[in-house]
């Protein structure tokens, strides 16, 4: 049995280890938040960049959707076994922290891996939505304007890309590339020379990969952060579980 001033120099550590590890819960909670709002504005911002991409492309926001979600919960469970004081929850909040950092790093490092295959996937990708073009309102068709429009530009390299499709021969270029709205006739844009003063000079591969590179680096960034934020809750998990069964083992 150990003294009672062993005692009394275990519990305060105790409680300074309960109330950062209740901050770090709290703030490892609202990680969850952010981790969920980053995926969700991940998937709305560059949901028409990734329908023109490979398919596993598209689960990256939902891998980051779902890990916010688990954060969330794991963090209310954190706060909970932190009162409670329980050594084995704890042990167990510590493992699913662990997992959780596996997770979300292997996301972080799927992120960068994937802003340096952006380029050859996009262009191949984009080249073959407009060989397959229509003006119907087929889904890829539709992502092929909205770029267009939105990023103001042309073709995958240049408006002249255009020249090579089955659509340029029966309607010309489609009226998202024209530069002013309104002011390209039909006549215009089935002429690529007439064309070149009516539409977007530049082609849209280059602002396409900038804008890609720099969202999925954000989200990759965030992803990296948070993960390496869960190493400090770890930590603190084993060591307040550590000196919990020591203060019981010295009671008895």
């Amino acid at each position: 049995m150990a003294s009672p001033s062993r005692r009394l120099q275990t519990k305060p550590v105790i409680t300074c280890l309960k109330s950062v590890l209740l901050i770090y819960t709290f703030i490892f909670w609202f990680t969850g938040v952010i981790l969920l709002t980053v995926g969700v504005w991940g998937k709305v911002s560059l949901d028409v960049y990734f329908s023109l991409l490979n398919e596993n492309a598209t689960n990256v926001p939902y891998v980051l959707i779902a890990t916010g979600a688990v954060i969330i919960l794991l963090g209310t469970f954190g706060c909970f076994a932190t009162c409670r004081g329980s050594t084995w929850m704890l042990k167990l909040y510590a493992m699913f922290l662990s997992i959780i950092f596996l997770i979300e790093l292997v996301a972080a490092i799927g992120g960068l891996v994937f802003r340096h295959e952006i380029r050859n996937s996009f262009e191949n990708n984009y080249m073959q939505a407009l060989k397959q073009y229509n003006s119907t309102g087929e889904p890829r068709s539709q992502a092929v304007d909205t770029i267009q429009r939105t990023l103001q530009c042309c073709g995958v390299k240049s408006y002249t890309d255009w020249g090579n499709t089955s659509y340029y021969k029966t309607s010309g270029i489609p009226q998202s590339c024209c530069s002013v709205p309104n002011n390209c006739t039909d006549a215009d844009m089935k002429d690529l020379v007439k064309a070149k003063s009516k539409v977007f000079p530049q082609g849209c591969i280059s602002l396409v990969t900038t804008v890609m590179e720099s969202r999925m680096g954000v989200v990759a960034g965030v992803s990296f952060g948070i993960a390496c934020f869960q190493l400090v809750g770890m930590f603190l998990a084993c060591c307040l579980s550590r000196y919990i069964t020591n203060n019981q083992y010295e009671m008895v």
